[in-house]
């Protein structure tokens, strides 16, 4: 520092002599001071950016907690025919057959129906069987003026038949009947499937129930 300074020269220590006034270390800590500050935010923001997570995450997952189980799907059980069937949505299980002789029955929307019972004589010819049944129930159920086997197969362990009922006047729509013979745990069970009126979608919602039947 030169001689005309208001500072006293003389009064200066003899480093600062040499090397000049010593710098004024307040900066240094106001930045230290700064620093520890911003260190000290970011953990508060880093805090609460995680507690918000956890926040988010559990009003995420209590609706899952707390919502209520999906309904239980609707069967067709029959334990005396020794059967049981998933049934699709809309469908119901029917307390008692409408035909005599069926121990189970499932109704399901615009009067699709599904009945089961266990048959009492050995099968020796299941298409026999199958057609025979197929004949008597057409006439019990459809009645129609002009009846067509639209289906005669052989299944694992059984036989089907389907028939579809035309009628003359202009009130019934056309009908649908399906015979089905199968042999559970040794003994033969019979399925008969009727629709009224006939529309594709129904008839594959029918068919799916029958080819679930265990």
């Amino acid at each position: 520092m030169p001689r005309g300074a208001d500072q006293d020269w003389e009064s200066l220590p003899p480093s600062a002599r040499l090397y000049g006034s010593p710098a004024d270390p307040a900066l240094r800590k106001v930045r230290a001071g700064a620093g520890r500050a911003w260190r000290r935010v970011a953990a508060v923001l880093v805090a609460l950016a995680a507690g918000a997570g956890l926040v988010a995450g559990a009003l995420t997952l209590a609706p899952r907690l707390t919502a209520p189980p999906p309904p239980e799907r609707a069967r067709l059980s029959d334990p005396q025919a020794g059967l049981s069937a998933p049934l699709p949505p809309g469908w119901t299980e029917g307390p008692v057959a409408p035909v005599t002789g069926f121990t189970s029955v499932a109704r399901g929307p615009g009067g699709a129906l599904l009945m089961a019972r266990p048959v009492a004589e050995p099968v020796e010819d299941a298409k026999k069987a199958t057609a025979e049944a197929a004949e008597v129930y057409s006439r019990l159920l459809l009645k129609g003026d002009r009846v067509t086997v639209v289906e005669d197969r052989k299944l694992p362990g059984g036989h089907t038949r389907a028939l579809r009922a035309e009628y003359r006047d202009v009130v019934n729509r056309p009908a649908f009947l399906r015979v089905m013979l199968l042999t559970r745990s040794g003994r033969p069970v019979m399925l008969v499937g009727l629709l009224q009126p006939e529309e594709t979608a129904r008839r594959q919602a029918l068919d799916a129930v029958m080819t679930t039947v265990r």
